[in-house]
């Protein structure tokens, strides 16, 4: 075919035609797919927030109530954005099981503040270390040296020895049940004694660090301008947070500068295995290199200061969140005592041996973590990695809150849940270590608390003690007990609970 007549065919036309429209479709479909691309994924719902401050001020004196009023409108995996802060808030058994077994290691880190880091030497100890190999480590000697089966029966000795103590401290104060003792003051004091006792040696307990240890608390509780907006940290400095700060941590350091100082100057023979405490341990395993822990003075001290404040406030609270339900509710308290003094019978006091047969004990412990948990928003996580869950996105960076209290209240979940009924953990196999997401105290998945143990046997030995001993009651045969709650790490009753102990056996 001739040029002139190839040309003059309509092909020749339709071809160019053809190819010029197949460009322009693909760079349709392209310039189509970079737009899907960088469309923002769907992100979890958000309720309206402000300039600059975002959600903050839909906070609240009491963060677990407001956030699961949220929860109510926007469902049970909510983004709110804190300052500059992106914060996932979880209130459902299933989103805290995607969080913590299904997506577990995305969100194994610890998110933590300036305060934090100033407070708990760099973040090296358990609690807020950040997830890795130093930490797997450290956890590994926690759970087999520091928090094992073996090592937390080991020290029933102390914790029996300071019950008898706080009896008899108890006894002398009320003059034969007259005078009402103030037990928000007594418990702190005990719980501080047994941390003492077992993590740095007998002489250490005074009730110094018990203040210590509550200011600590609160501190990492307080609310930081610097941790929400870092450009305005200076406003800490005005407000006296910094200074707070430095001063608890310069007396917190100082003593346990002592402490360390003091078990480097002495020696225990390898017959005294016995008496061995957590610092004596931790200074072994700084020489051992076979345990696979490189740990300084200062991750030492880190570790023993995560001892004092979930050992020293959490104990106390949960003890004294007990006393005043059992107050409110008497026919549970009786039926709590007759069986703990059936199981003592004829004894002249109650051995930590008899605790496992005390199975109401157990339930009433359980129904006030419920209830009342110590940390109800658990220490707050944060992610490694953009994750999907449930079809939302979660960026890299996100802090994550699992609210326990919402799920421990939620009526969906638990029946009558505001009502404190013991009853409904009898028979009932739900556990503490985080294995059934309704029920969260200890919250679970990596960062499970590994003192679980450690701190539910103080706990019960002490309420048994309280309950065995003494028939407790409101001086004046006032009916009503101020519940008000403060927010902080741990939430606390706001007016201290004072209280008439009348000697059963007088």
């Amino acid at each position: 075919m001739a040029l002139q007549e190839w040309m003059e065919d309509p092909k020749f036309f339709l071809l160019p035609s053809l190819l010029i429209l197949s460009l322009l479709f693909l760079f349709k479909l392209n310039k189509k797919k970079k737009i899907e691309k960088e469309e923002p994924p769907s992100l979890p719902p958000s309720p309206p927030k402000l300039p600059i401050i975002g959600n903050l001020h839909q906070l609240g004196t009491l963060p677990p109530r407001s956030l699961a009023a949220f929860s109510h409108k926007y469902g049970p995996l909510m983004l709110f954005h804190f300052g500059s802060v992106p914060t996932l808030v979880v209130s459902s058994p299933e989103m805290a099981t995607e969080i913590t077994k299904t997506h577990d290691i995305v969100f194994a880190n610890r998110s933590t503040s300036p305060v934090t880091k100033k407070l708990v030497y760099g973040c090296t100890d358990i609690s807020f270390s950040p997830y890795g190999e130093y930490w797997r480590q450290l956890r590994k000697l926690c759970v087999i040296e520091l928090f094992s089966s073996k090592r937390v029966r080991s020290f029933k000795f102390v914790r029996e020895e300071e019950v008898a103590v706080l009896i008899e401290k108890i006894s002398v104060l009320s003059q034969g049940g007259v005078i009402p003792v103030n037990i928000s003051d007594l418990l702190p004091i005990f719980s501080s004694n047994v941390i003492c006792r077992v993590a740095a040696g007998t002489k250490y307990t005074n009730p110094k660090l018990s203040h210590i240890a509550r200011e600590v608390e609160i501190l990492l509780g307080a609310f930081s301008v610097r941790e929400y907006f870092p450009l305005l940290g200076w406003i800490d400095t005005l407000t006296g947070l910094d200074k707070r700060v430095n001063k608890i941590f310069q007396e917190m350091d100082s003593v346990f500068d002592a402490v360390i100082q003091d078990h480097l100057n002495s020696h225990k023979e390898d017959g005294q295995e016995n008496e061995k405490d957590v610092v004596d341990l931790l200074l072994e395993a700084q020489k051992d290199s076979s345990l696979g822990v490189s740990l300084t003075l200062d991750n030492i001290k880190a570790i023993i200061m995560d001892m004092f404040i979930a050992g020293t406030d959490t104990s106390a609270i949960i003890v004294e969140w007990a006393i005043v339900e059992l107050v409110r509710n008497p026919s549970i308290m009786k039926k709590a005592q007759e069986e703990i003094r059936s199981v003592v019978g004829s004894k002249s006091k109650i051995e930590e041996d008899d605790i496992p047969q005390m199975d109401y004990l157990k339930c009433i412990i359980k129904e006030i973590m419920r209830l009342h948990p110590p940390v109800p928003l658990l220490l707050p996580r944060e992610s490694s990695a953009g994750v999907h869950i449930k079809g939302y996105y979660i960026p890299p960076k996100t802090r994550v809150i699992i609210n326990a209290w919402a799920i421990q209240m939620d009526p969906k979940v638990w029946d009558n849940p505001e009502e404190f009924i013991p009853e409904r953990f009898i028979n009932n196999p739900i556990d503490l270590q985080g294995q059934d997401f309704k029920f969260l105290p200890f919250g679970a998945g990596r960062r499970v608390c590994p003192g679980i143990w450690f701190g539910l046997a103080s706990s019960e030995l002490v309420l048994a003690n309280l309950l065995y001993w003494f028939d407790w009651e409101c001086p004046g045969g006032e009916k009503d007990i101020d519940m008000t709650e403060v927010f902080g790490l741990v939430v606390h009753k706001k007016t201290p609970v004072h209280l008439l102990p009348k000697n059963h056996f007088s």
